[in-house]
């Protein structure tokens, strides 16, 4: 007869199951409690917080400061203030750059300095549904809008935002860089001549590196 020496070890499927449930339990804990720690903060707007060499907020805030204070200067003390119409600024860049806000920013800034007139290029299909709505008898004649009024722009703005990236060559390494130019052109032809008066450009070089290995 064989003897057992010591007690024996059962195992017992409910107690397997339950241990495994426990356990998969404590990760989506530890995955939940550590997801949470995530904290946000608010941050002035015109300082530069730059995570990688990718274009952000604060480039759109240097480009339009310095191509709309030029262009600002370029008017003389007269009268006249010419009539500029954006047709917006081209992204021939890899990224997916809202051009929109650079150019939004830079006619704001002309509107306020009191030196020019814009025309809202992206409203002039409103006008035209508002006047055929008023020419509907809704509106009274005498608060329909007038025809032939709308003013005529003596100057086009308008540029380009291109971009070069380049990045190390494969080798051995701890770290991975990369390098990016930004350029943008901004030119405003005379819609009469077809010359162009005045053209600026902004140029904007950044170099990130991070770890091979990380979070």
């Amino acid at each position: 007869m064989e003897k057992m020496i010591g007690n024996p070890v059962r195992l017992h499927s409910g107690s397997l199951t339950g241990s495994l449930i426990r356990a998969g339990v404590m990760t989506v804990a530890l995955s939940l409690a550590l997801g949470g720690c995530a904290t946000t903060r608010t941050i002035d707007p015109d300082s530069q917080v730059h995570y990688d060499a990718s274009y952000d907020f604060s480039d759109k805030d240097l480009i339009v400061s310095h191509l709309s204070e030029n262009l600002v200067n370029f008017v003389d003390g007269s009268n006249v203030r010419p009539v500029i119409i954006s047709y917006g600024i081209g992204n021939q860049t890899s990224e997916h750059i809202n051009t929109s806000g650079i150019s939004d920013d830079i006619r704001l800034a002309l509107v306020q300095s009191g030196k020019y007139q814009l025309i809202n290029e992206a409203q002039r299909a409103n006008i035209d549904e508002e006047s055929d709505f008023q020419k509907t008898g809704a509106v009274s004649e005498s608060q329909r809008i007038a025809q032939g009024r709308q003013l005529g722009a003596d100057y086009i703005l308008g540029g380009t935002l291109r971009s070069i990236v380049k990045k190390q060559p494969r080798q051995i390494r701890l770290t991975k860089k990369k390098l990016v130019h930004y350029s943008l052109n901004l030119e405003l032809t005379n819609t009469e001549t077809g010359a162009i008066a005045w053209a600026d450009k902004v140029e904007i070089a950044r170099e990130s590196s991070r770890p091979i290995i990380g979070w």
